[in-house]
């Protein structure tokens, strides 16, 4: 991936040489025609597109934001209920994600979101345990994580 950002900067300054105007839309219009020149040589560079990665990246974030806003809300809902009616537990979630950086980044966007803290993670990097304030079903709260951010990680990283 970042052997393809260097070379589309490579094009965009080379552009911007070659047309001798030194401003910002020459250096877009320049950066256009690198993603253009990438996309027609895919085949010959050893890696996949780089901007499908950086989609991925954004669709993570957005992801998480989307998240974040939404537990915001059934937390707001819980506690202001005239009746305190939540079960607070901690279970465990297998995953299936192998780098420390994946299982960080998955610890790190559940303790983020209001309601869930990633308590600790197993020893052999196959389970982490949660702390949720409100556990209807321990299955779906695995299914929800698993098909969100777990999900979104592995696109990112591989």
């Amino acid at each position: 991936m970042a052997f393809q950002v260097v070379i589309n900067l490579i094009i965009a300054i080379m552009w911007m040489f070659l047309s001798e105007t030194y401003t910002a839309a020459s250096f877009i219009a320049g950066y256009m025609l690198g993603i253009l020149l990438l996309l027609v040589f895919n085949r010959f560079i050893p890696d996949a597109f780089y901007l499908r990665r950086v989609y991925k990246i954004i669709y993570l974030m957005f992801l998480f934001i989307k998240e974040l806003i939404s537990s915001n809300f059934d937390i707001v809902k819980l506690v202001y209920k005239p009746k305190l009616e939540f079960e607070p537990g901690i279970f465990a979630m297998p995953t299936e994600l192998k780098s420390n950086w994946e299982i960080t980044l998955l610890a790190n966007l559940i303790s983020l979101t209001p309601g869930t803290l990633s308590v600790a993670i197993s020893s052999d990097n196959t389970h982490i345990y949660i702390h949720a304030m409100h556990i209807d079903d321990i299955e779906d709260e695995i299914d929800s994580i698993k098909n969100t951010f777990e999900k979104a990680i592995s696109e990112v990283t591989r």
